[in-house]
């Protein structure tokens, strides 16, 4: 028999609450509530739920902050994180998403989509625990998946949640072109306001922090990139 999935919610608005609470329940979701940022991050930690849906604007620590410091605690990282605000803005999404959240869906909302998109966040990460190598070695560089850190020639190189997935992504999988859709999907999910141009800037910025390593990413003009295949490095 499966493992009843735990489902958390962190919102303040009792009536989104109950309707959240009511609708997933059906689902077969096993619901837990946190009304504050405080008392989510203290919960989250205890209960160690299999999602999490995250108001952006909350008493105590914002949706932001939570996100923050789940994504970089190597025991809640892999956490699927859905945040659902009424704050749509482009830059709002953005940076929830550079923050590591896995999705993100505004007010006022369809619970069938809702409902689709925590399907979807599951199944991704599902795909990718079973497609990522924990560390990855190539010469001098270092990538430890667990940990969250790169090093290069045993000295930490700073990176942001994207650009470590991006560079994660595209090292495990040397020799293979990867269109920039196929990094959007993989790093950030499906269905974002992110787009090809993003990619780009993420790269630039990546091949920047590789210094003398910067050319084992590789363009392939008019479809996206690779990783140097480890014979030709």
């Amino acid at each position: 028999m499966a493992k009843t999935k735990t489902l958390f919610i962190v919102e303040d608005e009792e009536d989104i609450v109950e309707i959240l609470s009511y609708n997933l329940k059906r689902e077969g979701f096993r619901i837990e509530v946190a009304t504050d940022g405080d008392e989510a991050l203290k919960k989250i930690a205890e209960k160690m739920p299999d999602i999490i849906l995250l108001d952006r604007m909350l008493p105590g620590a914002d949706g932001f902050e939570i996100c923050r410091e789940l994504k970089n605690n190597p025991a809640t990282k892999a956490i699927p994180i859905i945040m659902v605000t009424a704050k749509g803005e482009e830059s709002d999404v953005v940076s929830g998403l550079e923050l590591g959240a896995d999705d993100y869906i505004t007010k006022p909302f369809s619970m069938k989509i809702l409902i689709a998109r925590i399907n979807t966040a599951f199944r991704r990460s599902k795909r990718k625990k079973s497609e990522q190598n924990s560390i990855i070695k190539i010469k001098d560089l270092v990538i430890d998946q667990d940990r969250h850190t790169v090093h290069i020639n045993k000295k930490p190189v700073e990176m942001t949640f994207t650009e470590f997935s991006l560079l994660h992504y595209l090292a495990g999988r040397p020799g293979r072109v990867m269109s920039r859709n196929q990094i959007i999907d993989a790093v950030r999910g499906e269905d974002y306001a992110v787009t090809d141009r993003a990619v780009d800037v993420q790269i630039v910025g990546l091949r920047k922090k590789l210094g003398k390593y910067s050319d084992w990413i590789q363009t392939v003009r008019g479809v996206g990139y690779r990783f140097k295949e480890t014979g030709d490095i």
